[in-house]
């Protein structure tokens, strides 16, 4: 079986332990306060270290230092499913990877955007740029609830991924070459969900998956804000009632790119109406599917 999202976790533990901690015990794995430890293919734009976070400029931004901007879509969310069933290859505590969303600033959100050109054969355009691991990565944790894995990532990219504005070819100078934007979104989405073990985060607090256990919302919140720094939108299946989803909300400091991802400390804007969970909750254990060998 591939490793677990918590095995991952740790590997890149001794990567970051030389930065800043987020609270918590010594006994769990906590990320840093801002995430950026993806070492780019590309040649994207070069930002300064001390330049202005998305969504908290006081002035606009004019060119050429929009390329080390993320606007006006500068309110990133990495998002997270929690399946009803154990995918092939998967394993229990899996959740899922669902998008990378550049909302924005109010919390409402544009979609494809063009900024970007639309690609339809992602997995080709990173087989090409030699990211055979990454989409070995996104077969187990990037997975579509139906039909090809593929057809959710193309989904992804050109609904979302075609409105961050320094992934446009523009910004890479003469060194670009088709597909580089892609590479640099789904490297940056999975480097950030490896750093989010929610499983693990949930477990911690003492919520586990159970088939009839009802947990207070703001408990589950909690567990998850205090594990990633920053806040964490919720949504729930059934009558409200089943933890289905969980966004993290971060902004940027610089570009998408080689830029650090900085928990938001607060949701605001339309992502606090997104969260649709009653107050008592449940997480039910996945179901295997009908056959599997257990």
């Amino acid at each position: 079986m591939a490793p677990s999202l918590r095995d991952i976790v740790s590997q890149a533990t001794s990567f970051i332990s030389q930065l800043p901690l987020l609270g918590g015990g010594s006994d769990s794995f906590q990320p840093p306060s801002d995430v950026s430890f993806y070492d780019p293919l590309t040649s994207g734009p070069s930002c300064p270290i001390d330049g202005p976070v998305s969504c908290h400029n006081s002035t606009p931004i004019a060119e050429p230092n929009s390329c080390c901007f993320v606007y006006p879509g500068g309110k990133i969310l990495l998002t997270q499913f929690w399946d009803q069933q154990v995918h092939a290859g998967g394993a229990e505590e899996d959740w899922t990877l669902h998008g990378l969303w550049p909302d924005l600033c109010d919390g409402t959100y544009d979609q494809f955007c063009n900024m970007t050109p639309q690609y339809h054969n992602i997995t080709a355009v990173l087989e090409q740029h030699g990211q055979h691991e990454l989409v070995q990565f996104m077969d187990r944790y990037w997975l579509a609830s139906s039909g090809p894995n593929s057809r959710l990532w193309e989904h992804e990219f050109n609904k979302h991924g075609t409105c961050i504005n320094t992934l446009a070819p523009a910004c890479y100078g003469d060194s670009h070459k088709p597909g580089l934007e892609v590479v640099d979104y789904f490297q940056r989405a999975a480097a950030l969900f490896r750093t989010l073990d929610t499983y693990h985060a949930l477990q911690t607090a003492g919520i586990v998956p159970h088939s009839r256990k009802h947990y207070p919302l703001a408990d589950v919140q909690a567990a998850l804000e205090k594990y990633s720094g920053g806040k964490v939108v919720l949504r729930c299946g059934g009558r409200r009632d089943v933890l289905h989803e969980a966004w993290y909300v971060y902004f940027i400091r610089g570009s998408l790119q080689t830029g650090d991802f900085i928990p938001a400390q607060d949701r605001g804007g339309k992502e606090e109406d997104a969260g649709n969970c009653a107050p008592w909750i449940k997480y039910l254990p996945k179901r295997h599917p009908r056959g599997a060998d257990l």
